[in-house]
């Protein structure tokens, strides 16, 4: 008897071995929610078995959460440095890859931003100004430069407010909470944001926002994860990088297949 109930669970974790094969979960920082979002479905257009787990959040907290067991078979990063923390500390299977380069823009819901400067935020009518948390997000990490460069820092402190990750400052702006925003290009072009001007900020005020992704050590032996790396470096999913405002790597681009 408990040699037929070995035969039977042993059968059935061999038929759930492919579904599991085919399962992967991606981590990536929250500028990439809309652009991914439209990937990920075409992806699975040409890959309808694979099973595919997306989750937003800050680049820095997620580094962390990888380097105390986070459950995430692919990191895409706002800021390149964190997949190479991550390699560094061999918590990876692939090499870190830039996959794009992201800029910031002032956004608001009430003003029109295309007409502002980062110096018009010192004005006494705009009382709050949302960054992402510089401290862990990378797009923080440039507002801050940008204000910094701009020689507004100490003037705007006393009104900033900060959002968990890019995301969560765009929202601040669009609910009302901010007056003017400091977000990702690649959110102020979705529909929602869009039907509002935004201000591109000049990159040369702070650093590039390189960004890049990489396979982490629990996907070594996925291939579902190591197949999503490669579409990325398709046509497909440069076209709509390219849509959302990133700008991206130069290099071969993958067959359709990937």
């Amino acid at each position: 008897m408990m040699t037929r109930l070995f035969l039977a669970g042993l059968i059935a974790l061999t038929l759930a071995l492919p579904a599991f094969a085919g399962r992967f979960t991606i981590a990536a920082a929250s500028d990439l929610r809309y652009a991914l979002d439209e990937i990920v479905a075409a992806y699975r257009e040409g890959h309808p078995d694979h099973d595919v787990t997306l989750i937003y959040g800050s680049s820095g907290k997620m580094t962390t959460q990888i380097l105390n067991g986070a459950p995430f078979d692919v990191f895409f990063s706002a800021d390149i440095a964190f997949p190479e923390r991550l390699a560094e500390a061999g918590f990876t299977a692939s090499e870190p890859e830039v996959y794009a380069i992201g800029r910031i823009v002032l956004w608001s819901r009430r003003l029109d931003a295309s007409g502002l400067s980062l110096q018009d935020l010192v004005r006494p009518d705009i009382r709050r100004v949302a960054i992402a948390q510089p401290a862990h997000a990378p797009y923080g990490q440039r507002a801050r430069e940008a204000l910094q460069a701009a020689g507004v820092w100490e003037a705007v402190q006393g009104k900033l407010v900060f959002g968990e990750n890019i995301a969560h400052a765009a929202q601040m702006a669009q609910s009302g909470a901010a007056d003017v925003g400091i977000i990702a290009l690649s959110l102020a072009v979705f529909p929602d944001l869009a039907v509002r001007p935004h201000l591109l900020i000049d990159d040369a005020l702070h650093q590039p926002l390189t960004q890049g992704f990489v396979i982490t050590r629990r996907a070594a032996d996925n291939p579902a994860a190591w197949a999503f790396a490669d579409f990325m470096h398709t046509e497909t999913a440069r076209e709509i990088m390219r849509r959302y405002g990133f700008v991206l790597p130069d290099g071969a681009v993958a067959s359709e297949s990937g």
